[in-house]
């Protein structure tokens, strides 16, 4: 038997599906997991093929999910046709207007406004049932990933035991935070890479054609304020500080006046668990972007590093409980130029 190639299998998929043996696919985008996304173009439309390896990538939660936000009145990928044992999915076509390249100064207040919008209808309307827990065990997974590929493997500092304790006391802590909040749909990677203009030229408003959302399989039941931060504290765009505190400002009232969190949850309350789950994720991403590079081979995050740096940074300085962390981890860094891997 010949060795199964992939990419010619993918495009016999396509054209059988669309009955057009003379269409083509070209490279729309690729992730940081095993999966990746084809444009076709077939009478006049355009069309997304995706390839998710079932064997590296199941697509039956992005199915299942984007059934539940599609039900809730949110955007995402219509689906045409799929094949879940070769992982193929035939899927509409958001165009490539990301938010990351549509922000500016004069825009932000509206599209940061549609992205909350549709958060809140998120995390008011959809079940949760079934979803994988974002459990304390899944919190301390992904804290770890930073010592083991940021500290060991990319500064080549190896943490000796009064270290190691720094680190342990800074963890419990945030997962402490992560425990206290409310929990529901968590996104998971809720930022401006995920969401997309889907109406070229036409107003900015809320609701079922503004944002296009994209990447939702990984969605958890988790804390309330993680997709928040992952799209106020993105890693590949930064806003002034005082900006983003009243967006986060601005979405607890909304989420006060859905009834999704209590007058106990005050200004001081709802920021420290936006501060803290946010570093939580970027502890995660110093780790992740240089796993990427060394393990799989992916150098495309390292342009952002210094970003999620300097949120770590900033936002752990906040907390007295953790000016340890912040020392640690300026020891290691020194004045190196965190973009560049070790061994260039």
């Amino acid at each position: 038997m010949e060795p199964y190639d992939r990419a010619t299998a993918r495009l016999a998929w396509t054209r059988a599906i669309l009955n057009d043996d003379s269409l083509l696919l070209e490279s729309a985008s690729a992730d940081a997991s095993f999966r990746s996304y084809w444009r076709t173009y077939h009478q006049g439309q355009s069309w997304i093929v995706m390839d998710s390896p079932p064997a590296q990538e199941d697509p039956l939660p992005w199915l299942e999910i984007g059934a539940r936000l599609a039900a809730a009145g949110l955007h995402v990928p219509e689906v045409r046709a799929h094949d879940l044992q070769q992982g193929f999915l035939l899927i509409e076509d958001l165009g490539n207007r990301l938010y990351l390249s549509e922000l500016r100064d004069d825009n932000a207040d509206a599209l940061y406004g549609a992205a909350m919008d549709a958060l809140l209808r998120m995390q008011d309307r959809l079940d949760t049932t079934g979803l994988p827990r974002f459990d304390r065990a899944l919190v301390a997974q992904g804290l770890e990933v930073m010592p083991e590929w940021f500290l060991e493997r990319h500064l080549g500092h190896t943490p000796d035991a009064s270290e190691r304790a720094i680190l342990d006391a800074a963890f419990k802590l945030i997962e402490r935070n992560h425990e206290e909040q409310p929990h529901g749909f968590v996104h998971r990677d809720f930022h401006s890479r995920n969401l997309l203009m889907v109406e070229p030229g036409g107003p900015i408003a809320p609701g079922l054609l503004n944002p296009g959302i994209i990447d939702f399989q990984g969605a958890l039941h988790g804390p309330l304020t993680y997709d928040l931060a992952s799209l106020l504290r993105d890693a590949y765009i930064v806003w002034a500080p005082a900006r983003v505190e009243a967006w986060a400002e601005s979405y607890r009232q909304r989420l006060l006046a859905a009834g999704l969190i209590d007058n106990s949850a005050d200004p001081a309350r709802f920021r420290r668990w936006f501060d803290l789950t946010g570093l939580q994720r970027h502890l995660r991403l110093l780790g992740q972007f240089y796993r990427l590079w060394y393990r799989d081979g992916k150098p495309g995050y390292l342009a952002d590093v210094p970003r999620v740096y300097d949120y770590v940074i900033g936002v752990a300085r906040r907390y007295p409980e953790l000016s340890a962390l912040v020392a640690l981890l300026q020891r290691c860094v020194g004045d190196r130029d965190l973009r560049i891997a070790a061994g260039l």
